[in-house]
């Protein structure tokens, strides 16, 4: 279960601070709909620790995250900017995901090459990210995110970029991750995402 209790956080001069309390049970995805500046980018960045809140608590199966740092939490993030190494290959970019070091086994590397072909990306392993659409960088960083196999994804915006045909295999391997017990934190604008993939919409 990750829990997140009485979570309260302003940017300096934010005269109205944020407060998020919520939980969301393992095999679950959350949905949150907002305006910009909602604070749904906000929230995502504190679940993963690139934020520190002013106080309150953020639980995963009962123990406290909040003094951890972000590789220390049991969390992959998938952020608008792709946040893809450009001096590095597709199939590089992902195992980086998986090993720092790269050290892959036979599975993992297996894993990739099944997972591109299932992304629709197969034969691509060696593009650069400049080498690939928008879409496709998209594509790789929700890949990467999901042969992690944290238990927990946070989805800011993770569709957006996407053609239909695209978007229909992203949904379909998300709802793949969380029929295996992922929680899935789903940041969107879009009705359609939020109804195909959502168990519940938070309206911030």
């Amino acid at each position: 279960m990750l829990e997140v209790r009485d979570l309260i956080f302003a940017y300096p001069g934010q005269l109205r601070p944020w407060h998020f309390d919520f939980s969301v049970a393992p095999g679950t995805c959350l949905a949150i709909h907002g305006a910009s500046g909602s604070g749904k980018s906000t929230l995502l960045n504190l679940l993963a620790g690139f934020l520190e809140p002013l106080s309150g608590d953020i639980r995963w199966q009962g123990e406290s995250l909040v003094h951890r740092r972000p590789w220390q939490r049991p969390m992959t993030s998938v952020f608008q900017e792709h946040n893809l190494f450009e001096h590095l290959d597709v199939m590089t970019n992902i195992g980086l995901g998986l090993h720092p070091g790269l050290k892959l086994t036979a599975e993992q590397q297996l894993a990739i090459t099944q997972g591109l072909q299932e992304v629709g990306l197969a034969g691509l392993g060696k593009r650069m990210p400049a080498e690939l659409s928008g879409g496709q960088r998209q594509r790789v960083a929700l890949l990467r995110a999901m042969l992690r196999s944290e238990p927990v994804l946070l989805l800011d915006e993770p569709l957006t970029g996407l053609d239909d045909e695209a978007r229909q295999l992203m949904r379909k391997m998300l709802l793949k991750s969380k029929a295996a017990g992922s929680i899935l934190i789903l940041a969107s604008h879009d009705e359609e995402d939020r109804s195909v993939l959502a168990d519940n919409v938070w309206n911030l």
